[in-house]
């Protein structure tokens, strides 16, 4: 019992440097998450993060005698399940995206949420007729038989995201050789200097921010021309526009420059054309 005691003190000692070492602690789920992707996610971060996966209970005594950080008490409020906390100085944004390309796609196993609308595309199955033409049918895709092989007649909706599979499901996916699940670990909450960042905040849609930022860029764009406000971003801008409006001010004023005294000339000699097509004329 001492002993057992002694190594949860050690425990929460050694989680109380690695909290006071790095800037950002992180709390991810293993709800589901295979023991050799783990792995593979403990290699790609072994030079970004310091992943460690202890009891909620031990993390909360850590977190309690972490005085030097009274934020990190919200952190608290999200531990619930299987839990892998990460200690790093990486920013929690980047961090949850390394997480999220981490991921991999695999079959479904009953009780699994599907990642997206899994489509069963009509087409040859490879399996022979027999009991599969039920198992099938049970769970809605249409069959007919040909050359010996049961082949889905259209593609159907099998489970659209986000609901769950269930295991006479799960089976003929499984049989059918479809990936519908995406496993791997899961930014909970994040503690950065400071701060509470929860999952919803650090679920970012990548090219929904680029393509706002690029609009954003246009329109500061624009306002900084109109505004005729100079920035190394607009200065070649504002050069060109400032140019033409000086090269036209110049010629509606028949101000003589060599810049344009070839455009004078040619613009004196249309109007010396146009005069004399009407002095010709009214003769």
């Amino acid at each position: 019992m001492r002993q057992v005691i002694t190594e949860k003190a050690e425990e929460v000692e050694e989680l109380k440097d690695l909290i006071l070492r790095y800037r950002v602690v992180g709390g991810a789920s293993l709800e589901k998450v295979r023991a050799a992707q783990l792995q593979e996610i403990r290699r790609k971060l072994e030079n970004s993060a310091n992943l460690r996966v202890v009891k909620n209970t031990i993390m909360k005594r850590t977190v309690a005698q972490c005085k030097e950080k009274p934020e990190l008490k919200k952190f608290e409020e999200h531990l619930s399940g299987p839990n892998i906390f990460l200690f790093t100085d990486l920013n929690p944004f980047k961090l949850a995206l390394l997480l999220q390309k981490s991921k991999v796609k695999t079959t479904a196993r009953a009780g699994d949420k599907a990642a997206n609308d899994v489509v069963v595309p009509a087409g040859n199955t490879g399996l022979p007729p027999g009991p599969i033409i039920s198992q099938l049918g049970a769970v809605g895709l249409p069959t007919r038989i040909e050359s010996g092989s049961v082949w889905i007649t259209r593609d159907t909706v099998a489970v659209k995201k986000g609901e769950v599979i269930d295991a006479r499901l799960a089976g003929v996916l499984s049989k059918l050789g479809i990936k519908s699940v995406e496993v791997g670990l899961t930014m909970k909450v994040a503690y950065d200097d400071g701060h509470i960042i929860t999952q919803d905040q650090m679920q970012i849609d990548l090219e929904e921010t680029r393509r706002t930022i690029e609009e954003a860029h246009g329109f500061a764009l624009n306002l900084s021309l109109n505004a005729a406000y100079p920035m190394p971003e607009n200065i070649a801008f504002l050069m060109q526009t400032v140019h033409h409006q000086a090269r036209m001010l110049a010629l509606n004023a028949s101000i003589p420059s060599p810049d344009i005294i070839v455009d004078l000339i040619r613009k004196a000699h249309a109007e010396m054309l146009n005069l004399n097509r009407k002095i010709t004329k009214e003769k």
